[in-house]
């Protein structure tokens, strides 16, 4: 039997049900195992990247507090330092801008034999950006030899609804999609290098729902990429006693809106019937025989009640 890890639970009032949670149909281990050799804070001399408009710099001149500035390089690359006005530096490294910033001290007589020390508080010119089901979605530095697994580190790792594959876009070029599981070393071949601009896109797993009479009205990710009737049944503690199987139906929503298909559920549970296949965001919704249905109000309210969920993961 799999073990249950509750992880949110957001509260569901369509149909009388109190809560909905979302669980994970999967084999994969938790994403604990990230590496953690995410990028953060200032970075100074590395001789592999160079500064760019938007990055933002912290300057200073030994000996000589005065000077010390905080500054984002402008649209046309330059800095605006005290005394020596604009320094332009786009297209430099670390160590050739804190050179060229010494040259003009010196030169106009205002420091003699300075030591210029530049730290990179923000590389905006030399980030990825990293949208999708990470913890702390945004732009991250990408400094000499980066990888795709230590930028899913630096963001804080997956979300419960992360998918099982990750598209890479680079400037120019056509996106390129790679497979991924919670436990990264699934994958090694995936951990492809991140070059400045590129953009990085974790995608949601597709999700089924299982609403109404059941032990666990609840949400599943779709893992394995296929998931049937039987299958979010059980998963779901099963049906209720005052579950009207007769009346089971898929609801489905499609370019014209939401569409209802029959189920005919005691005949799977009775093995009469074929198993159902469920699409990506069906709702699989069992009604109660102590009342009756509302023909016409039924449907929007099954959908209304998936769409209040919590995040449940299932262990093996």
């Amino acid at each position: 039997m799999p073990e249950i890890f509750l992880v949110t639970t957001v509260v569901g009032l369509a149909l009388g049900q109190t809560s909905v949670p979302v669980m994970r149909a999967s084999n994969s281990p938790t994403a604990a195992s990230l590496p953690a050799t995410g990028i953060s804070g200032p970075v100074t001399g590395d001789s592999a990247v160079r500064l760019g408009a938007g990055d933002l710099l912290e300057v200073s001149v030994y000996n000589v507090p005065e000077l010390e500035t905080k500054i984002r390089v402008n649209s046309e690359g330059n800095i605006n330092l005290p005394l020596i006005n604009d320094v332009h530096v786009d297209g430099l490294t670390v160590d050739e801008a804190e050179a060229a910033i010494e040259r003009r001290l010196d030169s106009g007589g205002f420091v003699k034999n300075p030591h210029v020390q530049i730290f990179v508080q923000e590389y905006t010119s030399q980030g990825a950006s990293l949208l999708g089901e990470v913890a702390k979605p945004g732009i991250y530095p990408v400094l000499g030899d980066e990888r795709l697994f230590s930028l899913i580190s630096a963001a804080g790792g997956f979300t419960d609804r992360a998918g099982k594959s990750i598209t890479i876009t680079h400037r120019g070029q056509s996106p390129i999609t790679v497979p991924i599981s919670r436990n990264l070393e699934d994958h090694p071949g995936s951990n492809v290098a991140v070059l400045p601009g590129d953009t990085v896109i974790v995608r949601r797993a597709d999700v089924v729902y299982v609403v109404g009479d059941v032990g666990r009205p609840s949400g599943f990710l779709m893992d394995s990429g296929h998931i049937s009737v039987l299958q979010v049944i059980a998963l779901a503690g099963g049906t209720n006693s005052t579950a009207k199987l007769s009346g089971a139906k898929i609801i489905r929503r499609g370019p014209t809106g939401l569409t209802s298909v029959p189920v005919p559920l005691k005949k799977l549970m009775q093995a009469k019937a074929n198993d159902i296949a469920m699409e990506a965001d069906d709702i699989l919704f069992v009604p109660t025989s102590s009342r009756k249905q509302m023909e016409a109000r039924t449907t929007e309210a099954a959908a209304q009640l998936a769409t209040s969920v919590g995040v449940v993961a299932i262990r093996p």
